[in-house]
């Protein structure tokens, strides 16, 4: 299948990466085990955009020249050290680990030569996120700038080329953390608690593409399981008159649908469709194709699923969350995504798939991804995986007051942002969406954590709402309850507890957004040696598993109320949190898989009995 093809074959055959002992990681934390496997020439050389993929590309990661300069000053003339890109230069993996702060520029420089392969072709630079504002420079002129942490941009930058095969790229960065009001999730200048080391600058892949004149820019992809069609419509560059659009669908070898249009977009039959499901996640190939005169001038490889999203009463009048016109408990965990070595990136991408596989084997089917956004081979894995995702977006410009009078569940006030920062929230946003539409593993879109920042709280869940259809959208995850959204989500530490039936299930389906928190600290295995923090901590495995076994039994009781999902905090232990299933470094799992799957089983054991009015 197409999304195999490129992942470790076309490498940095043309690229100039600095010598490998140029570069060692910084000593002082713990790592993964995926660590030792950074190879400093070609880090994370896997295709960065398993979902449109052309053969013709080459991966910028490496070692790069940078320096940390005063914020007022220009690109300097000469650099102070290396830092191995994707990986963000606070971390261990970048080389450097060293803190930037507002005060100061990130800035990274590097020399391409590009191969013969892109000669007389368009050259877009591609990057898969950088946190926060950048400026980009080619040959030392300015090509193009970007705000926004979480959502990756694509610069043309054919015309400064002018034809040559060798040039100069400069980037310059600037991250305020949590002192400015843009999105950063868990990041704090001082961690402390549940916050973080800052990330700054490149943290996902930087890539070049070389593609014809008139190309395909973008993708939409939407399925239709009731009326078994996928619909797919393309954004072109320098389109003609005459231009026409191909699609196929693929099942294996075999063409499972086709259509040609005059115009951007087309909508094709899946005879008896198969679903995709945690169960089954099944991914049909697509080819697009730009025609010109009967000839390809342009051709993208991608894949989708045929799966339905909704919300649903069942036999009670109580609102459920279903997948493909059926009830499915979601249950699983809240998901930092957070590396020891790597901060935001992990070392490998066998050490992306990780969280998720272990994930899945634990019996969960469900993975909350929060307050982070996560590169796009990500949602990949969890595609082929079949792990569901609620999506969050990552928190910023904090201080809403909480409501704590009695009677009051989670209750914050709505912030009251300055327009700059309502701007910038609303624009990352969008461009998340745009970003990750695609992905069917994605099934709940959540704007607000806990009131984090949150604002305009109805207005935000009704753009959304209209914006993507056919996913749920969960307002406020244990934050502002409103009736705006789907979703009515409460936040409950250590026990499992539920928002009342009886007064929101008729109109809104009940979670349980995160709950649980049982820390288990493990010598040897922590970020720091003493101080470590869990929201109820134990001395042993086997205390720990039989309260976690104990929580399900209670779970299973919330399910015939009205309860549609649950969230467990968390994946894994992070930075002074000990609270993971697993250990930072991932080497320890704290309790036996085997006996997790055997519990977490359970769940879903009853779900037969939830029946949805057709």
């Amino acid at each position: 299948m197409i999304r195999y093809l490129f992942l470790c074959s076309l490498l940095l055959l043309f690229a100039e990466p600095c010598p490998a002992q140029a570069w060692q990681k910084t000593e002082g934390k713990i790592s993964t085990p995926w660590a030792e496997q950074v190879n400093s020439t070609s880090p994370l050389p896997e295709y960065p955009r398993p979902q449109m993929v052309r053969k013709n590309w080459l991966n910028l990661n490496g070692l790069w020249s940078y320096s940390i300069l005063p914020l007022s000053g220009k690109a300097p003339s000469a650099y102070e050290g290396k830092i191995l890109v994707p990986f963000a230069i606070e971390s261990s993996l970048s080389g450097v680990g060293k803190s930037v702060g507002k005060e100061n520029r990130l800035w990274y420089h590097r020399e391409v030569s590009l191969p013969p392969s892109f000669k007389n072709k368009n050259v877009l630079l591609h990057f898969g996120a950088v946190d926060w504002q950048c400026d980009v420079y080619v040959n030392e002129k300015k090509v193009g700038d970007h705000q926004g942490g979480y959502d990756p941009f694509t610069i043309n930058i054919t015309s400064i080329l002018n034809r040559a095969s060798q040039f100069t790229l400069t980037v310059g960065v600037w991250d305020p953390s949590d002192e400015g009001p843009q999105p950063r999730g868990k990041q704090v200048k001082e961690p402390h608690s549940i916050w973080y080391t800052p990330v700054t600058g490149i943290w996902q892949t930087v890539w070049l593409e070389a593609v014809p004149a008139s190309y395909i820019e973008s993708l939409k992809i939407t399925p239709d399981v009731d009326a078994q069609t996928i619909s797919v419509s393309a954004i072109y560059q320098n389109q003609k008159p005459g231009d026409q659009l191909r699609v196929t669908a693929l099942d294996g070898m075999s063409q499972a649908g086709e259509e040609v249009s005059e115009t951007a977009s087309a909508k094709i039959k899946i005879q008896n469709p198969k679903l995709w499901s945690p169960a089954h996640p099944f991914l049909y190939d697509l080819k697009v194709t730009l025609l010109r005169k009967g000839k390809v001038v342009d051709e993208v490889e991608s894949y989708f699923a045929m799966r339905k999203v909704s919300m649903e009463k069942d036999q009670h009048g109580r609102q459920r969350m279903a997948l493909n016109n059926e009830f499915l408990f979601q249950f699983g965990p809240l998901d930092q995504g957070w590396w020891p070595d790597g901060l935001y990136t992990a070392p490998t991408d066998e050490a992306l798939r990780f969280d998720i596989e272990k994930t899945k084997e634990m019996g969960f089917n469900l993975i909350r991804k929060h307050v982070k956004v996560e590169p796009a081979r990500w949602y990949y894995h969890c595609d082929r995986l079949g792990m569901l995702v609620w999506q969050d977006m990552p928190s910023g410009d904090l201080g809403n007051a909480w409501d704590s009078s009695p009677g009051v569940i989670g209750r914050a006030t709505d912030r009251d942002r300055t327009p700059e920062s309502e701007s910038i929230y609303k624009n990352e946003w969008k461009a998340i969406l745009q970003a990750n539409y695609n992905s069917p593993c994605i099934v709940v879109w959540v704007p607000f954590n806990e009131g984090w920042g949150q604002f305009k709280t109805e207005e935000i869940t009704r753009w959304t709402m209209d914006y993507d259809p056919s996913r749920l959208v969960n307002c406020a995850s244990g934050g502002n309850f409103s009736a705006a959204g789907h979703i009515i989500d409460l936040h409950n530490y250590p026990i499992p507890a539920m928002p009342d039936p009886q007064l929101y299930g008729a109109k809104q389906i009940i979670v349980l957004g995160e709950y649980g928190g049982l820390g288990l600290p493990i010598e040897g295995h922590t970020w720091q040696s003493k101080n470590n923090w869990g929201y109820q901590s134990f001395k042993n495995p086997d205390e720990l598993f039989q309260k976690y076994s104990s929580f399900i039994d209670q779970l299973k009781n919330f399910i015939d109320l009205g309860l549609s999902a649950a969230i467990y905090t968390q994946t894994t232990d992070v930075e002074i949190e000990t609270n993971g299933l697993m250990t930072y470094d991932r080497k320890i799992i704290k309790m036996p898989i085997d006996k997790l799957r055997q519990v977490n089983e359970k769940i879903y054991s009853d779900n037969s009995k939830i029946q949805l009015k057709k």
